[in-house]
């Protein structure tokens, strides 16, 4: 194992190390609540915004009490909107309400606002799997991809998952563009954790060069 590559995972681990989900304060268990508001977050994510932005308009929502399908389909448009304004949301949240509450709907009607149940009717393949997650609105390829590097913490089946942005991030620090090889650099690390500094270091240019000047 190249020794030089190991300490740049070992630094980027070190400074980055956290998920996006802890960044907005879901403790992340395989359960609908917690898996749902991860859903939340990485449509937010998905959008050409700020992470910072998506990630404190998540906390705002789950503030105004919208934390649960049935609960975001149900509410009135206003507090909605109000929430995603209160998260700094502003430049998309008239359609961003919309989606929302149009996502918690299909996802009531269809699964039973659970996602394990739409993981279950995967059966285990997780281009289904990812097909799927796209027919919810709001929810299109990098949604999707956000979603499941996050949850590859509490659904193992589907992890190692490294997207393209979290291997563009391994390129920038000059790290294998391979998830096997990546995890094996990562050692003990969690590969939702490993995955979202990759992506904070594709995200951010001054991220990757902090990272490499830690390592050395």
């Amino acid at each position: 194992m190249d020794d030089r590559q190991r300490r740049v995972t070992e630094a980027l681990v070190a400074s980055c190390g956290r998920t996006y989900a802890e960044e907005a304060g879901i403790t992340l268990r395989d359960t609908p609540q917690p898996l749902y508001r991860t859903l939340v977050l990485a449509s937010l994510l998905s959008a050409r915004i700020r992470a910072s932005v998506a990630v404190a308009t998540a906390r705002a929502l789950y503030d105004a009490g919208l934390r649960d399908p049935r609960g975001m389909a149900e509410s009135p448009r206003r507090r909605r909107i109000d929430a995603l304004g209160a998260g700094g949301y502003r430049r998309y949240d008239e359609r961003t309400a919309t989606q929302l509450a149009d996502g918690a709907r299909l996802l009531t009607e269809r699964w039973g606002g659970d996602l394990r149940r739409m993981r279950d009717e995967a059966g285990g393949d997780l281009a289904r799997l990812r097909t799927l997650l796209r027919e919810l609105p709001g929810i299109g390829p990098a949604g999707a991809d956000i979603f499941l590097r996050e949850v590859q913490r509490v659904w193992p089946g589907t992890a190692p998952y490294l997207d393209g942005k979290a291997l563009s991030g391994a390129r920038r620090l000059g790290l294998p563009e391979d998830a096997g090889r990546l995890t094996e650099l990562a050692g003990d690390t969690e590969p939702a954790v490993l995955a979202a500094a990759l992506v904070r270091a594709a995200l951010d240019r001054r991220v990757a060069e902090d990272v490499l000047e830690a390592a050395g």
